[in-house]
């Protein structure tokens, strides 16, 4: 029987404001849209309604920008109030190249600009910054649906991120429940007997560059993917997406920095 691995746009997802129950908009959608969640159904939620029902919307006419802030903004090209929230949110910034910031942020993430993002928001001066805890959103979030459905799901709040040598971007985990975020085939053996040494795939990041398939970019305004039948994954509590960050000294992009 050939395998099969479901991704369910949720498209009933009305605009998100600060203060909404996701897990009850998650729910209340699936059921008009006639999906039962089920027990080791993967919900990929995008980082953008998780930050908006959390408050996490900053409008730049209430940023104040320091010397420091407008002398980065000079040699990047941006706006000073943005690299104030980039700042803000970041560890350290690597370099600013075509003027874009790479960033380390207080979680120790490395991505393009703290993760401070306009698309999808309205207003024309409003930004949003990342969860302050995207794994324990994730797991709240989790908790909640089991509670609302009496289903264990698993939950992986998503974001968007450019790669190394590559054009494009894809969707990556920034926060996790309710999964291990890794298959680790090290030490298992391949078709032809040979020993892997090094197969440790990033389930997790793969599940949400799936659920982009459906969830998109740009107005498709379907930001909750179910993802189901995956047979690669693992139910496991206790794990976070910062199993995924790599220490500098192990990265072999770590020279770049």
């Amino acid at each position: 029987m050939a395998k099969v691995v479901e991704v369910i746009g949720l498209e009933r997802i009305p605009l998100v404001k600060e203060g909404d129950n996701l897990a009850e908009i998650i729910v209340k959608a699936s059921r008009e849209e006639g999906i039962r969640l089920r027990d080791g159904d993967v919900l990929v939620v995008s980082q953008k309604i998780v930050s908006k029902a959390e408050g996490r919307i900053v409008k730049l006419r209430s940023v104040k920008p320091s010397p420091e802030d407008e002398r980065l903004a000079d040699d990047s090209g941006k706006d000073p109030r943005l690299v104030r929230l980039i700042r803000e949110g970041s560890k350290r910034i690597f370099k600013s190249p075509l003027g874009v910031l790479i960033t380390e942020d207080k979680r120790g993430m490395v991505c393009v600009n703290a993760g401070v993002d306009k698309s999808n928001v309205e207003g024309e001066d409003a930004y949003a910054l990342l969860p302050l805890d995207p794994d324990k959103s994730a797991e709240k979030l989790r908790r909640e649906i089991e509670r609302l459905t009496g289903a264990s799901v698993a939950v992986i709040i998503c974001d968007t991120t450019s790669r190394p040598f590559r054009r494009g971007q894809v969707n990556f985990a920034i926060g996790l429940a309710g999964i291990d975020p890794f298959k680790d085939y090290r030490g298992e053996r391949d078709l032809f007997g040979y020993v892997l040494k090094v197969k440790n795939v990033a389930v997790a990041d793969e599940l949400a560059a799936a659920a982009e398939l459906v969830i998109g970019q740009g107005r498709e305004g379907t930001p909750v993917a179910i993802i189901r039948n995956a047979e690669r994954i693992k139910a496991s509590d206790g794990h976070t997406a910062r199993e995924l960050f790599i220490p500098r000294e192990e990265d072999m992009f770590g020279f770049m920095f």
